[in-house]
Parts: C-alpha cells; sequence; structure tokens
C-alpha cells in the first residue's frame, strides 16, 4: 500500500510568502519586480531536489524535471502600482501551485520541513538582493526576542581546541561555576544536541535562551563525562571596558546595545571630572560587529561638536534620515585614536568612520569588514522575521561604507615592522595611505566589488597584530604623527 503524500502546507505558504513579497517590494533598498520574486523563490524552494530545475522563457515559468513539465504558468503583470500588500499577496497565489506541485512530486522537499523551505525560498530571493538579508525561523526570532527583553547566561566563554569544543573561561559565582564546571573542561552536549568545533556560533546559541530557564550540559574531564542542569541568570551586557594607560583613557567596546552611548559617557566624564584628565582617547573597536544604529550615532555624538554625523538612503522614505551632532565634545578636543580590525562592522565602521571624516580621530589597524547596510526586523505571520536591508550608510561627503569599508591611516596588516615603518612616516609629517584614503571618500554608490577590493588590498582585513595597542598609544600621544594621520 503507497504512503499517503502529506497535506502541503497550503495556508502557512500563502500568508508567508504574500507578506514577505509585500515587505521586499516596498522596503527593500533594491527595487525587484514580483515576477523575479516568484522564480528565485521556486529556486529556493526546490534547490533541496537536485531532479527539479526551474525554467523561464519570457513571461512563462516552468517547473521540470528531466524532460517532463510538471507545470507551466504564465506569471502575474510586473507593475508596482497599488498597495504593497495586495501585489504580494497575488505573487504569493502565483507561486502556490508550482510549490504544490514540488511538493507532491519529492520526497526530499517534503522531508526538508517548512521553515527550512521557507528559510532556502527566501535566501534565494536575497541571494539576488543584498548579501545580509535573510529569513529568521519562528524559533530563532523568539530567542532573539527574549534577549532583547532579558538575556540570560550561564557564565561560560567556549574556545575550539583540537577538534573539540571547550571552556575557555567561566565567570565567577555564575551558574556555570556553582555547576563545578572548569576551564579546559570539554562541552559534549547541550540539550541533548551534539557540539561541534567548526560551529562554535551554533553552540553558544544553545547556551543562550531566556533569563530562569533551565539548560542541561554534558562536559568531559580527565575521560569521565557528567551531566549538569543550570539556570540561565539574567545578566547586564556591558560592552564597554575602561582602563587609563600613561594619561590616556582606553576603551574597549565589544558592541552597541540600548546602553552603550551612557557607559562611555560616563566613562569620559569620570576621567575628565579628576585633577589630572587624559591627554587623549583610544577607542578599540577590533572586533566590534556592531549592533543598535543609534548607539553609534550617540557615541560618535560624545565626541563631536555640531554637524552631521552620518546619513542613510534607501527607497523607502522613512529609509532617508540624516544625524546629527549637539554641540558637546566631552574629550575636550583631546586626541582620539580608533583601533580597527577586519572584524570591525556595522555600527562599529559607522562610529569609527564618522570621527575619522570629521577629523575627530586618527584610524589605525586593517581594513574593516565594509558592511554598510541598515536592516529591519519586519514580523511573519509565522512567528518567524524577515532581517530586511532597507537602506545604505552614506557618510556626509557622500561616499560608502558598504562594500569597501574603512581604511586606517595607519596600517598594521603587515606585522609590527611594518606599522613601526608607516607610525615613523607619520612622525615625520607624511601619510603613507594619503592617497588611497583620497580615493576611498571620492567613491561614490555604487561601488563595484573590483573597486572594492582594489582599496581592501591596500590594508587587508586582518585581525589585531600584537603591539597595536602600543602603536595607538603612540600615535594619539605624538601630535605631529597625530595629525598627518587625519583624513583631513
Amino acid at each position: 500500500m503507497q504512503e499517503a503524500i502529506p497535506a502541503f502546507p497550503r495556508e502557512e505558504m500563502r500568508e508567508v510568502f504574500a507578506a514577505g513579497f509585500a515587505a521586499i517590494l516596498d522596503r527593500h533598498m533594491e527595487r525587484a519586480l514580483p515576477s523575479d520574486l516568484i522564480t528565485w523563490g521556486l529556486a529556493g524552494f526546490t534547490a533541496h531536489d537536485p531532479s527539479l530545475r526551474v525554467e523561464r522563457q519570457g513571461r512563462e515559468l516552468r517547473l521540470m524535471r528531466a524532460r517532463r513539465v510538471l507545470i507551466s504558468r504564465a506569471l502575474p503583470s510586473d507593475s508596482t502600482r497599488g498597495r504593497p500588500e495586495a501585489i504580494g499577496l497575488a505573487a504569493a497565489e502565483a507561486l502556490l501551485p508550482f510549490q504544490e506541485a514540488a511538493w507532491a512530486a519529492s520526497p526530499p522537499i517534503r522531508d526538508f520541513g517548512r521553515d527550512r523551505l521557507l528559510r532556502a525560498s527566501f535566501n534565494a530571493i536575497f541571494g539576488h538582493l543584498d548579501p545580509f538579508s535573510r529569513y529568521v525561523t519562528p524559533e530563532e526570532a523568539q530567542l532573539a526576542r527574549e534577549r532583547r527583553l532579558g538575556q540570560g547566561s550561564v557564565g561560560l566563554r567556549l574556545a575550539a581546541q583540537r577538534g573539540q569544543v571547550v571552556v575557555a573561561a567561566v565567570t565567577p559565582n555564575s551558574p556555570a561555576a556553582s555547576g563545578g564546571i572548569r576551564v579546559g573542561d570539554r562541552l559534549v552536549t547541550v540539550d541533548d544536541e551534539m557540539v561541534l568545533a567548526n560551529d562554535l556560533a551554533g553552540a553558544e546559541l544553545l547556551l543562550e535562551g531566556a533569563a530562569e530557564t533551565e539548560v542541561t550540559l554534558v562536559t568531559q574531564r580527565a575521560g569521565r563525562r557528567r551531566s549538569v542542569t543550570l539556570r540561565r541568570v539574567a545578566q547586564r551586557v556591558e560592552t564597554v571596558t575602561s582602563a587609563m594607560r600613561d594619561g590616556v583613557l582606553h576603551l574597549r567596546l565589544s558592541g552597541f546595545t540600548a546602553l552603550t552611548s551612557a557607559q562611555v559617557a560616563g566613562f569620559v566624564e569620570a576621567a575628565f571630572a579628576g585633577a589630572n584628565p587624559p591627554r587623549g582617547l583610544v577607542l578599540d573597536l577590533r572586533g566590534n560587529r556592531g549592533g543598535i544604529l543609534t548607539q553609534a550615532v550617540a557615541v560618535a555624538d560624545i565626541f563631536l561638536d555640531a554637524g552631521e554625523i552620518v546619513g542613510t538612503a534607501g527607497r523607502h522614505p522613512e529609509a532617508n534620515r540624516r544625524y546629527s551632532a549637539s554641540d558637546t565634545d566631552l574629550a575636550q578636543g583631546r586626541p582620539i585614536v580608533v583601533m580597527v580590525d577586519g572584524r570591525t562592522a556595522s555600527a562599529a565602521e559607522i562610529l569609527a568612520a564618522a570621527l575619522a571624516e570629521r577629523g575627530r580621530a586618527a584610524v589605525l589597524g586593517t581594513g574593516t569588514q565594509g558592511k554598510g547596510l541598515v536592516q529591519i526586523l519586519l514580523p511573519l505571520p509565522n512567528g518567524g522575521e524577515l532581517q530586511l536591508s532597507w537602506s545604505r550608510i552614506v557618510m556626509p561627503s557622500g561616499w560608502p561604507l558598504q562594500g569597501a569599508g574603512l581604511l586606517p591611516a595607519l596600517c598594521t596588516a603587515g606585522g609590527d615592522e611594518a606599522a613601526a615603518t608607516g607610525l615613523a612616516a607619520l612622525r615625520a609629517g607624511q601619510q603613507p595611505m594619503g592617497a588611497v584614503l583620497a580615493r576611498l571618500l571620492a567613491l561614490r554608490p555604487p561601488v563595484s566589488a573590483l573597486e572594492a577590493n582594489v582599496l581592501r588590498e591596500s590594508c587587508p582585513s586582518l585581525d589585531a597584530v600584537e603591539r597595536e595597542v602600543d602603536f595607538a598609544q603612540s600615535l594619539v600621544t605624538d601630535a605631529t604623527a597625530y595629525r598627518a594621520a587625519l583624513m583631513r
């Protein structure tokens, strides 16, 4: 007896794609046609079964298996006049018959599951539009909401070591410390899920969750395994740390949360309230992947006099904004050096670029990631979300961050010896990166990948070198070198 084919989740697919298509048509920074969304979405839906292929000839779309046509239909009109919701619904309804035909014909597609089919479809669409938009499953969206409302932690930091996931650090007085977990323990499973050394991000995601929820870990020490259940506790996320070094205030920013600008302002105000205010500041943004855009703007405002900080540009009217500074430089004009590397991205790049373009800070390190797109989260009917790129970052003079990123005036990508040579040139009043920075400032969107890569090769995006903090200290305290390192 032939096994019955599970019912196709028609209504969920219709609702999710209708809402997703409407959002893309209305808000994505790149213009897309309804017929393209249908074609790209179907290609993603069928990608898990290599025996199926999608063909498009003019206005006709076909789903094929070998030479057999499973279904053929004319694509709907590409007119974008009218409400995005109505156009998105029409496109979703045109896609449904193709999805149903693929579902009926392909066991691998049915086995793939609804959420993964949705992810594959939207990610195929975004593959044609931009590198940062994505579909977020209902489970991922719920976890992200819990993080925003109150992140829970067990107090562990992980690392990969000889092909295993091991405990790299245990926070004192944390649930992990109370549970007897030690640095060096191997982490085997989290809630019965195996953890892999080549997927540390996935292992850390398993550890996360809402405060006051439980998570069970299996660890191994000296060949013996043990299971321990820990209760996650609410944690205040501190993204800023401060240290004074030979009269220079060093601030390290690991990310941008709702509290970051207040933390930075607090450290700066406290330092300048003392009897011996700092003679300069170092802002360490290495490894900072970004976060809340408005917080990066607020941190820039702490150090800038009145004037534009940054702008955003997109198709949707609300995506076009300009952010300006008040006339309150809490650092009282003291020199600032910003440290960046290949992992400095998004909001962190915005902060560094805003200070550099205004001539308020010198930049040291390597090329940054080049993520100059702004995303918004749009809810979907199934509880998932679209993380949608809807605008580009544009600096006041017009150059974009997307692609080329920010390049430093003192490049450390060649190692300590090359950095020392660059610092010596700056001390002589020369600008070893001057011509490259001039080309960077002359860029206008859209920037070709070739053009961006040529610029990035002048100071490749690498991780930190050993003596970068020493070079930053030297640069911020040498008036001649500092002036030569400023963009203007």
